[in-house]
């Protein structure tokens, strides 16, 4: 449980006096109506504790109160610390602004959007940067300035960073120095104490070999933290690790209830979940066990006639887009189950877990249960992989609430034409947008290179090939034994000429009147001039983006103007009714979201009547539209790929 308070305190988001709750990942103390707008942007983007009814491992509570007394919120703060920033009419919410929109605002600028931090020089190759912020935090966490290390996560360093040189991880190096609140950071973002080194040795090993006891005892704690926060959240108890004792499988009141074929049904489909998704349903409910504790100690709280109204209720979990529509449509619907429900939902997941770990006669094998019980936080450090589900946002559908429905929606496979997103952007998705338009760019300088390699080639074959028909006795015209001018010079299309143009007459071949050959898909642009529009609105887009970083809001209607031309151009490659379905709801929203950006842009103007108070909000909106026209771009050259090479 928290020490009181210092009087001292206040809201690192308003200001406000005796904050009672803390935002563990970001290291900062805030006040009941900040708060209210923390819990409703969910666990992804902040990770909420009540101080003083809420039970607390000792050292994670050091851990957050270190970084608050070092100036922890200046990370997320950074710019309104420059006075240019009052001069602009920027400022940080205080006590009195009403908590929608004011305070709502703010703070999902502040967290969600990052707005207010600091951002390194724009580099060439943000990998790189990424890489080197990693390294540094390797080398950072064998000290105690937490508030460094946190500066580098904020940055993009990954917590699960493994050092090529040194072959190990920052919580291997933090483990080994006996740097307990270091480690606790590192798990806040995801840190795997079960990760093995070079030498096969993990961060537990290291704490017990350096005499660290307590930092070892509680790395092992963090391991099983997910099945420990379940089982506590049914009867109160928690395993005890030190003797061995790892699991604690409570029992319902009325077993008899469970014996239902639906019961049995929905347990039968758990056990064949892959490891990976099953690991993706206890994370799942282990958020939604957080929500209801967290709504019970909000409720227990509060003062009812004030602050509790339908703007603060959280229903059921926020929607993180990092996730698939059809995981976060599973993850709202936990919050219709009834307790009952919940509870043997809950004790199946345990059993599940434990049978897993101790292996099964399907896998023939221990199982490790660092695979299964990662850490709940792990989206902040697991490198970043593009998500082909739309956003599933508003309310939970009204359909299939019962467990096996549950557990077979996660089990779903992804589509193709799923890569579309309607919701609204994060800075998750703002981060991984830039970073992927970065990589794509120079994947596409990669793709460029080797097709003109190929197309060199395809060149030097059509000249012998033609040197050999003119040797040949038979008529040209009979046979196919040229390459096809027209096709595209694409990959694919470059080994299809290559391989036509190292076939000859007198082979065996039919004549041309038998089989013509033609383009693989007549209907579709090659692929190298889909690359090629791709790469230029790319490059359009990364100089949005840059702007929309430095706060440059006059640069964005030129930036949208150019987008907006070189859709244009890429959209005109395309017939004016593709056969394709996939190919026709990417070009709707290709050119769609071109004009909502530059209608959005236009809403910098001085003096629009479309204008609105904050320019955070426009600018939120720019880089969804920037999000949406660079995914669509993406599946037009995978469509293009995929057919052109068939």
């Amino acid at each position: 449980m928290s020490k009181r308070l210092r009087s001292s305190e206040v809201c690192a988001d308003c200001s406000g006096p005796d904050p009672s709750w803390a935002s563990v990942n970001r290291g900062t103390f805030i006040c009941d109506e900040c708060c209210s707008v923390h819990r409703s942007l969910g666990r992804h983007i902040s990770q909420v504790r009540h101080l003083k009814h809420t039970p607390w491992p000792p050292t994670l509570l050091q851990m957050v109160e270190t970084l608050y007394n070092n100036g922890a919120n200046s990370i997320w703060e950074h710019s309104l610390l420059d006075p240019a920033s009052i001069m602009s009419g920027r400022r940080k919410a205080n006590p009195q602004d009403k908590v929608h929109p004011n305070k709502a605002e703010f703070i999902r600028a502040k967290y969600q959007m990052l707005a207010f931090v600091h951002r390194l020089p724009c580099r060439d190759d943000d990998s790189v940067t990424a890489k080197d912020l990693s390294k540094q935090l390797h080398s950072s966490v064998r000290t105690g300035n937490l508030e460094t290390c946190l500066r580098l996560l904020s940055l993009g360093a990954q917590a699960n960073f493994f050092h090529p040189e040194k072959g190990n991880t920052p919580l291997h190096v933090a483990s080994k120095a006996g740097q307990i609140l270091q480690a606790e950071l590192l798990a806040v973002y995801g840190a795997d104490p079960g990760t093995q080194d070079s030498s096969g040795k993990t961060p537990v090993d290291y704490a017990r070999q350096g005499g660290h006891h307590e930092l070892a005892e509680r790395l092992v704690e963090i391991q099983y933290e997910l099945t420990d926060r379940l089982a506590f959240y049914l009867c109160g108890r928690k395993p005890d690790h030190k003797n061995g004792q790892h699991f604690i499988i409570p029992q319902m009141a009325d077993s008899s209830l469970d014996l239902s074929e639906l019961a049995k049904a929905a347990k039968k489909k758990l056990q064949s979940l892959s490891n990976h998704l099953f690991e993706e349903l206890a994370m799942d409910v282990y958020d939604e066990v957080d929500r209801r504790e967290t709504d019970a100690v909000w409720l227990a709280t509060q003062n009812h006639s004030a602050l509790v109204t339908e703007t603060t209720v959280v229903p059921f979990l926020p929607v993180n887009p990092e996730y698939s529509s059809t995981r976060n449509q599973g993850r709202q619907k936990l919050a219709r189950f009834n307790a009952h429900e919940f509870a043997t939902l809950v004790i199946d997941i345990l059993s599940d877990a434990k049978r897993r770990q101790q292996g099964s006669s399907l896998s023939g094998s221990k199982e490790n249960v660092e695979l299964i019980l990662r850490t709940i936080n792990n989206q902040h450090s697991i490198e970043s992989q593009d998500n082909d589900q739309p956003d599933y946002d508003s309310v939970a559908s009204d359909e299939d609430t019962d467990l096996e429905t549950t557990a077979s929606k996660a089990n779903r496979q992804k589509s193709l034409d799923s890569d579309l997103s309607d919701g609204p952007v994060t800075v998750q998705e703002f981060m991984e947008v830039k970073n992927a338009l970065v990589a794509s760019e120079a994947k596409i300088q990669q793709l460029m290179k080797v097709n003109n390699n190929l197309s060199d080639e395809l060149r030097i074959m059509q000249k012998k090939a033609s040197r050999l028909e003119k040797q040949n006795s038979t008529p040209e015209s009979d046979y196919d034994n040229t390459p096809n001018d027209m096709e595209p010079d694409g990959i694919g299309s470059s080994r299809k000429g290559r391989q036509r143009s190292m076939v000859w007459p007198g082979d065996g071949l039919v004549p041309d009147t038998a089989e013509p050959h033609v383009a693989p898909s007549p209907t579709l642009p090659s692929t190298e001039d889909v690359i090629r529009k791709t790469e230029q609105i790319t490059k359009n887009i990364q100089e949005l983006l840059r702007a929309a970083q430095e706060n440059k809001h006059d640069s964005y209607i030129p930036c949208s103007e150019r987008i907006h031309v070189a859709v244009t151009e890429m959209a005109a490659l395309f017939p004016k009714k593709p056969k394709s379905d996939m190919v026709r709801t990417s070009l709707r929203l290709l050119t769609s979201s071109a004009y909502r950006l530059q209608s959005e842009c236009k809403k910098t103007l001085p003096g629009d009547p479309g204008s609105p108070t904050d320019v955070q909000l426009v600018t939120q909106q720019v880089i969804q539209c920037a999000y949406d026209i660079a995914k669509a771009a993406k599946q037009l050259v995978t469509i293009t790929t995929k057919e052109n090479n068939n």
